[in-house]
C-alpha cells in the first residue's frame, strides 16, 4: 500500500508513518546511566562519513548534517562493490553527561525516504529527545543514496485499465502491464536488484552504527519500518539499546498474506469513514446512513468507468484517492470534501488534483524500492492461479482495495531477482521495546503487534482501542506520546502484564468534526487535536 512521500504510490501494503518528513524537507530527561555509546563527538574521518551541508531546507534550518556512508553492495562480498547511504544527524541539545546515544529512525514503505526523519526527535514531549543524535537515512535504493532504483515513473498515469478484472482481456492487461514493469525494473536495477532484502538494510544499520562509533543503537520505526527493526535486533541483538516500534508488521505473513489481511481491515475502515460521513449528512449531503453513502460512493465510481473525471480520474484513480480515509482519520475532512464537492458540482479540477497527490505519475522511486524490497525478501505465489483464486474469495468481502492492492503487488510474479528466505524473528535477547498499535490499523492489523510482543517477552505493549489511525504517535496523543518520552528519557516501560493482550491502553485522538456541523452531531464528537507532528499526505 501507500507511503508519503512526494512521488510514491498509493497502493502498498505499509504506508510510511505520516511523520516529519514535510517539517524536513519543506521552507517550512533523567541522565543516562552507562556508557553504551561513544561521545557524539566523532569526526568524519573516524566515522567514515564526510559530513557536509544538507540540500534539503528543512535539515539546512536545523542546522543537520548530511553525507553518503559506503557500504558492501553484497555482504557476502564485503571488500566487493560498494554501494553509497544518505545519512543525516541532527545532534543532541543537552550537555554530553546527559547524552544518550544515536536514534536511527525508518519512515517505511518499504521504500520510503528516511533522510529526513532526523527531525523527529523534536516532536518527543518533555524534550525527551533532546539527549539523542538523530540518525536520518535512505536505505539502500533509495532517495538520495546511490544508486536509487527506477523502473518506469509513468506507471501510474491515468487512466489505467480498471483493476477489477472483470473480464480475461483486463486480466491479461494487468499481467502484461506488471510483467513489464518487472522487466523495467530488471533492466534498471542491475546488480542492485539481487541485493535489496531487508536482511541487507538491516546490515547497512550496522555500517552506520559502527561508522558512528557507537556501541549499541536506538532506533524509532514506522510500519515496515517495524520489520526493519524486528530484523535488526534478531541478527544483533547486543546492539539494541532502546527501541519503538509504531504499528508492528506481523512477521509470519511476510508478504503475500499480509496483503490479504489488509483487504479485509481497508473493508472496515473504508466503512467507517462511510458511517462519519452519514453522521454529518447535513453538511455533506451523501446520505445518511452508512449503506447510503458506501451506495453514493460505488455509484460514482460506476460513473467513471464510463467517462473519466477529465478524462483522468477513472475507478482506480477514485479508489487510490479515498484509500487515505482507511489510513488516517486526519483525511476525513479533506475527502468528505473532495468527494462532496464533486457529488455536487462535477468539477473535474479537485478531483484531478486530489489523484496526483494520493497517486499521481512521478519519480517511481518508492513503488519501485517497495517492490525491489518485498519481491525478494520471501518468495511470493508464482501460480497466477492461486493470486487469482486467493483475490477473488477476498473481494467477495472486501470489494474496496482487493484488486487494486493484488495489482500493485504483481510485479513480484515476474520478479527478476531472487527471492530469499526471511530471518525467523526472535526478540528473545532483546533487552527493551516499546510497541504502540491502534486495533483498527488497516495497514499494520493489530495482530501482529500482539505476534511481535509475544516474540519480545522484555517489550510493552501499548494499545488504542478503536483508532483506525496507521503509524500515528508523536503526533498529539499525550497519552501514547509522554509515554514514549518516558521511556527514551529513562527506560521506563509500561509494566508487562499477563496473558497476550496490551499492556496498558490510551484513547486514540478523537473523530474530527466538520466546520459547521449541526449542534446535535457535534455535541456528540469532538474536534480532533491538532497534530504536534506535521503529518503528509502526498504519496508514497
Amino acid at each position: 500500500m501507500k507511503a508519503t512521500t512526494t512521488g510514491s504510490r498509493a497502493r502498498r501494503i505499509l504506508v510510511f508513518s505520516a511523520a516529519a518528513v514535510m517539517a524536513a524537507t519543506s521552507a517550512g530527561s533523567a541522565a543516562w546511566a552507562g556508557p553504551a555509546v561513544a561521545s557524539s563527538g566523532t569526526d568524519a574521518a573516524a566515522s567514515g562519513i564526510s559530513w557536509g551541508k544538507c540540500d534539503k531546507a528543512g535539515l539546512i534550518k536545523r542546522n543537520a548534517e548530511c553525507g553518503l556512508l559506503s557500504v558492501p553492495l553484497d555482504y557476502s562480498h564485503p571488500n566487493g562493490k560498494k554501494i553509497k547511504l544518505a545519512v543525516s544527524r541532527i545532534k543532541h541539545k543537552t550537555p554530553d553527561a546527559q547524552y544518550q546515544g544515536i536514534m536511527l529512525v525508518n519512515p517505511g514503505g518499504p521504500g520510503g525516504s528516511g533522510l529526513g526523519l532526523s527531525v523527529l526527535g523534536e516532536y518527543v514531549p518533555k524534550n525527551a529527545g533532546d539527549a539523542y543524535d538523530w540518525i536520518g537515512f535512505d536505505p539502500r535504493g533509495v532517495g538520495e543514496s546511490q544508486p536509487a532504483l527506477s523502473c518506469d515513473p509513468n506507471y501510474q498515469g491515468p487512466n489505467r485499465p480498471d483493476y477489477i478484472p472483470w473480464n480475461a482481456s483486463l486480466e491479461k492487461t494487468w499481467l502484461d502491464r506488471s510483467k513489464a514493469y518487472a522487466e523495467a525494473c530488471g533492466k534498471n536495477g542491475g546488480d542492485l536488484l539481487n541485493h535489496l532484502t531487508t536482511i541487507d538494510s538491516a546490515k547497512d544499520m550496522d555500517r552506520i552504527r559502527a561508522a558512528l562509533g557507537a556501541h549499541q543503537i536506538n532506533y524509532y520505526g514506522f510500519s515496515y519500518g517495524t520489520y526493519l527493526g524486528q530484523v535488526y535486533s534478531t541478527l544483533f541483538p547486543e546492539r539494541v539499546r532502546r527501541m519503538v516500534l509504531d504499528s508492528n508488521v506481523d512477521p509470519r505473513k511476510v508478504w503475500y498474506q499480509a496483503n490479504l489481511d489488509q483487504d479485509v481491515a481497508f473493508e472496515k475502515n473504508i466503512k467507517i469513514w462511510f458511517g462519519w460521513l452519514a453522521r454529518y449528512d447535513s453538511v455533506y449531503h451523501l446520505g445518511n446512513t452508512e449503506q447510503a453513502v458506501e451506495a453514493r460512493w460505488y455509484a460514482e465510481q460506476f460513473k467513471l468507468r464510463a467517462k473519466p473525471a477529465g478524462g483522468v480520474v477513472g475507478p482506480d484513480e477514485w479508489t487510490d484517492i479515498y484509500l487515505w480515509a482507511g489510513y488516517y482519520q486526519s483525511t476525513w475532512t479533506d475527502l468528505a470534501d473532495t468527494f462532496a464537492n464533486w457529488v455536487r458540482t462535477g468539477d473535474p479540477a479537485p478531483l484531478i488534483q486530489a489523484y496526483r497527490n494520493a497517486d499521481g505519475p512521478g519519480d517511481d522511486n518508492g513503488f519501485a524500492m517497495y517492490l525491489g524490497v518485498q519481491c525478494v525478501d520471501v518468495q511470493w505465489p508464482t501460480s497466477w492461479d492461486q493470486w487469482k483464486r486467493d483475490n477473488w474469495r477476498t473481494f467477495r468481502s472486501a470489494p474496496f482495495e482487493t484488486w487494486g492492492n493484488a495489482w500493485f503487488n504483481a510485479p513480484c510474479i515476474y520478479w527478476p531477482a531472487k527471492a530469499h528466505k526471511p530471518v525467523k524473528i526472535d526478540g528473545s535477547k532483546v533487552a527493551s521495546a516499546l510497541l504502540v498499535d491502534e486495533t483498527l490499523d488497516a495497514a499494520t492489523p493489530y495482530e501482529g503487534s500482539l505476534e511481535v510482543r509475544r516474540l519480545f517477552p522484555h517489550a510493552s505493549l501499548i494499545a488504542e482501542p478503536g483508532g483506525t489511525t496507521h503509524a500515528g504517535t508523536l503526533n498529539g496523543n499525550a497519552c501514547v506520546d509522554n509515554q514514549i518520552a518516558d521511556y527514551l528519557a529513562s527506560g521506563k516501560l509500561p509494566a508487562r502484564k499477563k496473558g497476550n493482550g496490551a499492556d496498558t491502553t490510551c484513547d486514540p485522538l478523537p473523530e474530527p468534526v466538520p466546520a459547521g456541523a449541526a449542534p446535535a452531531a457535534a455535541s456528540t464528537m469532538h474536534a480532533q487535536a491538532v497534530p504536534s507532528r506535521p503529518r503528509s499526505v502526498t504519496h508514497p
